[in-house]
């Protein structure tokens, strides 16, 4: 328990004043940009990660939603609760109230997700062709998907927006920006609640280490540099259109910090 204490005390001062999180996304586009000029160079060695069946991979990134869902998911509801009761001594059905429209941040978060997911496969498509395998000179076939196409041991050639890019910065940002309610919130050190709390914070940080983490691998192994680019600016679109913009809205989930003035020097969403 000493050792979990510690560790939440030290991300608590990492991710102090919003200084990661205002970061992240410049250094999300340098990994792709460099990551991309890297692998056209043919400058990265072959490791077991440019195997797309790599544990990380099957076991993390293909499911990254859910595990960023589910860490969020208590997180955002014991997180709320407390604060708005310690904090701004609402009772308990104004603080439920509350709790329930935080974690309409993640039903926001969840749409985002499928429509974005949802028109990557259109685009890829719309824009593709299916090329048989074994048979180089035969001229691309007519195939309405690329589901249709591989039912025919084809390949498929579309473009390809980088589905990862997408999903991993929008889940790193959203989990940076969660997190920001541990600078108002105190809880007495020997509770049970501050324990469950430390458990959380350290596995959604762990969790944004293998999500940047496989967002590199993904910029030096897989998809071409417009894909990458495209789904990493579609995500950080995501994240500063609901967080930056949105969310500051009274018709809305709402910050992890509510009712701070934008004015006020605490207030780690200031511009």
């Amino acid at each position: 328990m000493e050792r979990l204490e510690r560790s939440g005390r030290w991300l608590r001062a990492a991710l102090a004043r919003g200084r990661v999180r205002r970061r992240l996304p410049a250094l999300l586009l340098a990994i792709a940009v460099l990551g991309s000029a890297l692998k056209d160079s043919d400058l990265v060695p072959d490791t077991p990660l440019q195997n797309k069946r790599n544990p990380l991979n099957v076991y993390f990134v293909k499911v990254a939603w859910a595990w960023t869902l589910w860490l969020l998911l208590p997180f955002i509801t014991l997180t709320t609760y407390e604060l708005a009761r310690s904090k701004f001594l609402y009772g308990r059905a104004k603080s439920a109230l509350l709790v329930l429209r935080r974690l309409g941040a993640l039903l926001v978060g969840t749409a985002v997700w499928y429509l974005c997911t949802e028109l990557f496969i259109y685009v890829e498509n719309l824009t593709g062709q299916c090329s048989l395998q074994g048979k180089p000179r035969q001229p691309p076939r007519l195939y309405a998907s690329k589901r249709e196409c591989h039912q025919d041991s084809g390949v498929w050639n579309g473009f390809d927006i980088s589905g990862h890019c997408f999903l991993l910065s929008y889940c790193a940002m959203m989990i940076l920006e969660e997190l920001a309610v541990l600078e108002a919130l105190s809880v007495d050190h020997s509770s049970k609640l501050r324990v469950v709390i430390n458990v959380l914070l350290v596995s959604l940080c762990f969790l944004t280490v293998i999500w940047v983490f496989m967002f590199l691998c993904t910029a030096l192994y897989f998809h071409d540099f417009s894909q990458k680019l495209l789904g990493v600016l579609i995500g950080l679109s995501a994240w500063y259109g609901t967080y930056r913009f949105w969310y500051l809205k009274p018709f809305s989930p709402g910050l992890p910090l509510p009712n701070i003035p934008l004015s006020s020097k605490k207030y780690s969403y200031s511009r």
